[in-house]
């Protein structure tokens, strides 16, 4: 039997379809604002949102509220004025007849109600919210995918007001017109490298989907002229996690790339206790300094943030326990701790540089120190996790730390991987412990996140804002979040833009395998037992396929005389890195294979070489 195939349509493309029906009823119908067009997840996929159409007879200002289960939970934006209106409604509840009020300027008034099922299906997604609506007003807090819950945003009452129904992982940022920037959802190398950004509205709409030729992974950030720093890496290479673009923001074109091998020797540098030579830096976070006209990268690997010129890519310093270092490097480029009760952050994530010039990042914490030997670690029962702040001194190369929380939490708050720190003000601080993990005996886990919730674990997150020494805000939610983030979901550039999105940039070539296994077709369908099947795009196509673990297996793409060979490791690997276990499958025989058409033209056969045969799939792909 033929291996089954599919077609998905970019869902820029799908969105577009959907919203030219939208318009299509609202221009045929006669929708006012006491009749008007209710269209719930418009975009598809956002189901805690909607878009409501409707004419007024003369240009208005409308303003939408979304009335709350309390009053302090109310959460509204006033649009422009228009004749038509069409409006996205965002932070309905789930599993509720949720009751919106749109109001004219000085006019008329309805309130509309909009049904929303269960979108969480009966599963619990907070366990708390411990926090004031005084404090938090209308703002949510944002957490983003570390494993197989989706993104969610909950208010001062602990209720789900935004989810997404597609993985967006990593990062997401807020945007100086109001949208949001976030990792795309197309997943391309395995475990979690992303084809790109998207930049979206919250209600769903996605207006540009940044591709990247290496993918991206973990952070981004805007750039005061609107450009887009990306971690990437260059997938074609032996290592990951070691490079960084600067997008353009109108085209997606790369304008300036960053090797960070131009600036460190991955063979003379520290090592972590998660250290691997594939994954010698592992870049989790990037933040630009625009006083100093620098980068800084946080390398899990290391142990270290490293700063660079952003202009010549050379190195300025680096931040971490300078044991196992060349001791050249030592007398350049470390700082020497001053002061009392300082501690070298390790296995740190989501650095960043405060106003003043401190350097902030959660300090994972994770093994402890710098000894070699893995067994001298420090246990996960006995480990910490903190948000720490240090004061550097470049002149004269010292540092001191001048702020930590989560030390005193002990275990309780230890997450050995992803996680976030963020600078509101001085005292004012949001902690993120997003990687928390306990073992089936209930005892702090050795094991990352995703891998002890298949061992019978189970993972949570706790996220904390501090003022003034005086905590404001403890949330505790069931999953393991990458991070979290505190923003409003009505801002000034919410206003909602018609049109098809735009893809933008270009997918790189996939890396293929040089050696030729010279084997005849054998004419056989590739067994039912591999319950294989292909998905296709418009970039790209994923071979998803079952085999035993050991066995030789290659893709091939064959047109003619020309072919082209990928290979499919079935091999167990040890993952001492995971920051996103989202796309993981608990069955390890499953594989996940996706390649770029980039390079590719024309009409090419699959077929699969298995050990020492090769099989048909009845399947061909247009490139």
């Amino acid at each position: 039997m033929a291996v089954k195939y599919s077609f998905q349509d970019h869902l820029i493309n799908r969105q577009a379809e959907a919203e030219e029906a939208m318009l299509k009823q609202f221009e045929e119908g006669h929708y006012t604002i006491q009749n008007p067009l209710v269209v719930y997840n418009a975009y598809l996929v956002n189901p805690l949102s909607a878009v409501v159409c409707f004419e007024t007879e003369k240009e208005v200002a409308v303003t939408v509220t979304v009335l709350g289960k309390t009053p302090q939970a109310n959460m509204g934006h006033t649009f422009p004025k228009a004749k038509k209106h069409v409006l996205p409604i965002v932070g309905l509840y789930s599993d509720y007849q949720n009751k919106v009020e749109i109001r004219e300027y000085r006019g008329d008034s309805n309130v509309i109600t909009i049904d929303v099922p269960d979108v969480f299906d009966g599963k619990k997604v907070i366990y708390s919210m411990d926090t004031t609506p005084e404090y938090l007003q209308d703002n949510v807090i944002l957490v983003s995918p570390a494993g197989e819950d989706l993104a969610v945003a909950f208010d001062y009452a602990g209720d789900a007001r935004w989810h997404m129904n597609v993985p967006c992982v990593f990062d997401v940022k807020r945007l100086k017109n109001g949208n949001l920037l976030m990792g795309s959802s197309r997943v391309i190398q395995m475990p979690y490298y992303m084809s790109g950004l998207y930049e979206i509205s919250p209600c769903g709409k996605i207006y540009k989907e940044f591709r990247v030729p290496g993918g991206y992974h973990h952070d981004e950030i805007e750039m005061e002229d609107g450009n887009i720093i990306c971690l990437t890496e260059d997938l074609r290479s032996e290592t990951v996690e070691d490079m960084c673009v600067l997008l353009d923001r109108n085209t997606g074109e790369i304008l300036k790339t960053w090797d960070y091998k131009d600036f460190l020797d991955p063979n003379t540098v520290s090592h972590s206790g998660s250290w691997s030579a594939h994954d010698w830096f592992h870049n989790n976070a990037v933040w630009y300094d625009k006083n100093t006209n620098s980068l800084t990268f946080s390398g899990r690997h290391i142990d270290s943030m490293v700063n660079i010129d952003y202009e010549t890519g050379k190195l300025n310093w680096i931040i971490g326990d300078p044991a196992g270092w060349p001791q050249d490097m030592v007398d350049k480029y470390f700082f020497k701790p001053i002061g009392n009760n300082f501690e070298w952050q390790y296995e740190q994530h989501a650095n960043l540089i405060t106003p003043n010039g401190d350097v902030m990042c959660f300090d994972n914490h994770h093994y402890g120190h710098k000894d070699v030997e893995r067994d001298q670690f420090y246990a996960a029962k006995d480990s910490y996790s903190r948000g720490v702040r240090y004061r550097i001194n470049t002149k004269n190369m010292t540092i001191e730390q001048v702020w930590q929380y989560g030390k005193d939490r002990g275990a309780e708050f230890f997450s050995p991987y992803i996680c976030n720190v963020e600078y509101y003000n001085e005292g004012h601080y949001l902690v993120h412990s997003g990687g928390i993990a306990y073992d089936q005996d209930g005892n702090p886990s050795e094991a990352l996140g995703a891998f002890a919730k298949d061992q019978g674990g189970r993972v949570e997150s706790i996220t904390v804002e501090i003022c003034d020494n005086k905590k404001m805000l403890d949330m505790h939610v069931p999953g393991n979040y990458y991070r979290a983030e505190k923003l409003k979901l009505y801002s000034d550039g919410i206003n909602l833009e018609l049109g098809k999105g735009q893809i933008l940039g270009h997918m790189g070539v996939t890396k293929e395998m040089e050696t030729d296994i010279p084997l005849e077709n054998s004419g056989e369908m590739l067994p039912d037992s591999c319950n294989a099947r292909v998905e296709d795009e418009i970039d790209r196509f994923t071979f998803f396929s079952r085999f035993e673990k050991g066995q030789l297996v290659m893709l091939l793409l064959e047109q003619g005389d020309e072919v082209h060979r990928y290979f499919i490791s079935t091999t167990a690997v040890s993952h001492l890195a995971m920051c996103c276990g989202t796309f993981l499958d608990s069955d390890e025989r499953n594989t996940r294979t996706s390649i770029n058409k980039a390079g590719l033209k024309g009409t090419y056969d699959i077929r699969v070489i298995v050990d020492d045969k090769k099989y048909e799939t009845g399947v061909k792909i247009t490139c």
